[in-house]
């Protein structure tokens, strides 16, 4: 006899697309304990909940579901791209603007690379988007120290192994020398930690400047450093096959916000 499907869905995935977490990180909410779904706290995400269901997270009823919302951001360097950083440097999220909701980025900027960072408030779009088989080609402007050739990056356009981790082959062209350096665009579809870095080294270049201009469709342009702007829902619509959940027209434009940068000293 088949099994009938539970209604609903997995609470993890719930959770995420309350905007309250990614679906990992409420994975492990629940194996805190700091889940409770109709006055009892589960300890598995192997369960199926729907609309009809109490559920809170730490204490709080969870939220209903959000929009799923986008936005650019144009990272700087000098800050980390998680919530909380055990060294105790600056975040991403201090330098947001204060009446942005709960975002999540897609992917990761080091401390020491900037440009285009997205961002949204729902965690199941967040995994969507970070999964390798979306496929997006990320582009990066890179200047490198040295006086490389067109036959240098063969072996990045190969695919290369670098301290036992495979990389795929990536797309590069040299463009200009400037100095003692050249400008360098770089485009792969996998964010590995720092894999432009290291494949770079491993030919003998050093990394002195990294700038991600492109996630996908999404483009850096014009989009200054330390701003937000935030994806019309038509265009993630047209990009993501969403389907918009507020009425556009009655939307004003997305602002384009900064915060002002942090004197140092």
């Amino acid at each position: 006899m088949t099994q009938k499907t539970p209604e609903g869905e997995r609470i993890a995935k719930v959770i995420a697309r309350a905007g309250l977490a990614s679906r990992r990180e409420a994975e492990r909410l629940i194996e805190a304990g700091l889940v409770v779904v109709n006055g009892k706290v589960i300890e598995r995400a192997a369960l199926n909940v729907t609309s009809k269901d109490q559920i809170t997270v730490d204490g709080k009823p969870l939220a209903a579901a959000e929009p799923a919302r986008m936005w650019l951001y144009n990272k700087p360097t000098g800050l980390v791209t998680t919530n909380r950083d055990e060294k105790g440097r600056s975040t991403i999220y201090d330098e947001l603007p204060k009446d942005m909701p709960r975002v999540m980025s897609v992917g990761r900027l080091d401390l020491n690379s900037e440009g285009l960072l997205l961002l949204t408030n729902d965690g199941e779009l967040k995994r969507k988007l970070e999964l390798p088989s979306t496929g997006w080609l990320r582009k990066y402007r890179v200047r490198v120290n040295g006086r490389p050739t067109e036959e240098t990056f063969a072996p990045l356009r190969k695919g290369l192994t670098v301290d036992g981790e495979n990389f795929q082959p990536m797309n590069v062209s040299l463009d200009r020398q400037q100095g003692a350096n050249a400008w360098v665009t770089v485009g792969l579809r996998e964010g590995k930690n720092r894999e432009i870095r290291r494949a770079m080294e491993a030919i003998g270049l050093t990394v002195n400047r990294l700038i991600r201009v492109s996630y996908g469709p999404f483009q850096l342009a014009q989009l200054k450093s330390g701003a937000v702007e935030e994806i019309r829902p038509r265009v993630l619509r047209d990009q993501l096959g969403m389907k918009p959940e507020v009425d556009e027209a009655a939307k004003p434009a997305p602002k384009r916000t900064r915060r002002p940068p942090k004197r140092k000293g």
